[in-house]
């Protein structure tokens, strides 16, 4: 009698440092070795970043699971295999890393996704994780302190059922990661040129720069994000590379959505590490400070709070200065606790202007006798035309209403400085659903050919 297939979720979590290595390259090995035990994905890998304001993160706070279904012999080799690559590339020397890794079987409950879009939005604890896996028995491995196994977790629960994109990621082979990445630069332009509005981020316009390739130490060569499987497969083939790529996959993720950010009922739930939307009037308007970062606070009427545009956002700074005391905005960004310097603050990662305050300007008044413009002859005592000698005791300044030099809108900062999280502006209107449900037969599902390789 032929066995059902067994469905299996793995979430891995927390593998790599700031001097190397990538849980994306983890995923990527997966993909080719548990191909080859004869095994089907049921989705493509899924990059999920959880809350980028943890401060135990490292770099992009990215997760990787993989869903896979076959027999149950093939399973537990599979096991065995995923095991043997994440303790084989895991970087266990790094004081801060502590990967984790998580089994669960078969369909998802409601419960695993409560805990992620809680891990993307907020925090968790190791607690409320290993209770969850023990409660739907699944499994988790912790090395060193495990603190992984939140993040594997998480990333098995967030099945991208709402707003999607895909970034496929090619890998260097071992011997060139020491030396500069062997991208053609042009071709990159000319890709984005060709592909640009369906792929995203792929450079800063502000300064020219490449956003494809990163800068670190990591085994990534590029990176390119788009709408769709096939755009970004095609926008890989317009890459020109000068050294081999080791192989390639295509990720769905969470990148570019937003799905970090929630609204905020009130800045008096505003907490430190929270990412938030909140809205409120400017307190105090904006100021430039050492280090070229723009401050200036707001208030809804129960509580004010800081926000702070730092240098690197560029010209989004110089938006931000414009706003005065009144305007009433959208604040998008993570909330930073306070320090012995500032208090607590929340990082801008986007602004919306929703209703500007009018801006008024004192003038002296005209001289009626001739038109000039009169001075004062001091506090409360009128003014004086030196053009023609009228003096008017009763004069007093002109309240003129200023033209502001900014609209009501969505500004957002340059590219290069964004969150991987960050729905850019040219993504606002694609947003899209999950094409399919996990809980469908795997016949029913299609995979874009190819999405990796080997």
């Amino acid at each position: 009698m032929e066995m059902e297939p067994v469905f299996l979720h793995i979430g891995i979590d927390d593998t790599d440092s700031p001097r190397g290595g990538c849980t994306t390259y983890i995923g990527a090995l997966l993909v080719e070795r548990l191909s080859k035990l004869g095994l089907k994905f049921i989705d493509y890998p899924n990059l999920v970043r959880l809350n980028p304001n943890v401060p135990w993160k490292t770099r992009g706070n990215g997760a990787v699971s993989l869903r896979i279904f076959g027999s149950q012999e093939a399973i537990e080799k599979a096991k065995e295999v995923i095991i043997t690559v994440v303790e084989e590339e895991s970087d266990f020397d790094w004081n801060g890393t502590d990967p984790g890794l998580v089994f669960i079987y078969g369909e998802l409950p409601q419960e695993l996704t409560s805990f992620s879009n809680r891990a993307i939005q907020s925090l968790v604890t190791m607690k409320e994780a290993i209770d969850l896996i023990k409660h739907f028995g699944g499994e988790a491995i912790g090395y060193k302190r495990g603190r992984g196994i939140i993040g594997a977790l998480a990333a098995i629960g967030e099945r991208l059922q709402g707003d999607h994109t895909y970034e496929l990621i090619a890998y260097r082979k071992k011997e060139n990661r020491d030396l500069p990445r062997g991208v053609d630069e042009d071709s990159a332009r000319t890709m984005d040129r060709e592909t640009y509005p369906e792929t995203f981020n792929n450079l800063d316009p502000e300064t020219g720069r490449i956003l494809v390739t990163p800068r670190g130490p990591d085994p990534v060569l590029y990176g390119i994000r788009g709408e769709s499987p096939e755009v970004v497969y095609r926008a890989h083939g317009m890459v020109k590379v000068y050294e081999e790529i080791e192989r390639w996959v295509i990720f769905r993720t969470n990148h570019g959505t937003d799905s970090h950010l929630r609204p905020t009922m009130g800045l008096s739930l505003a907490k430190p590490y929270m990412p938030i939307i909140a809205m409120g009037r400017v307190l105090r308007a904006p100021r430039r400070i050492e280090g070229g970062h723009v401050l200036f606070s707001i208030t809804d009427g129960i509580r004010s709070i800081n926000c702070a545009a730092y240098e690197p956002t560029g010209d989004f700074r110089r938006i931000v200065e414009k706003l005065i005391e009144g305007d009433l905005v959208e604040i998008y960004g993570g909330v930073r606790p306070a320090s012995r310097n500032y208090p607590i603050t929340i990082n801008l990662e986007k602004l919306r202007i929703l209703k500007l305050a009018p801006k008024y300007s004192l003038e002296n008044p005209l001289c009626p006798s001739c038109g000039k413009r009169m001075k004062s002859m001091g506090k409360e005592k009128g003014f004086r035309c030196d053009a023609c000698g009228f003096k008017d005791r009763e004069a007093k300044k002109i309240v003129k209403e200023v033209a502001r030099d900014i609209t009501e809108g969505l500004y957002i900062p340059p590219p290069r400085c964004h969150r991987h999280l960050t729905k850019p502006l040219v993504r606002y209107g694609r947003e899209k659903l999950n094409p399919w449900s996990l809980t469908q037969e795997p016949s029913c599902l299609r995979l874009f050919t190819p999405w990796h390789e080997p």
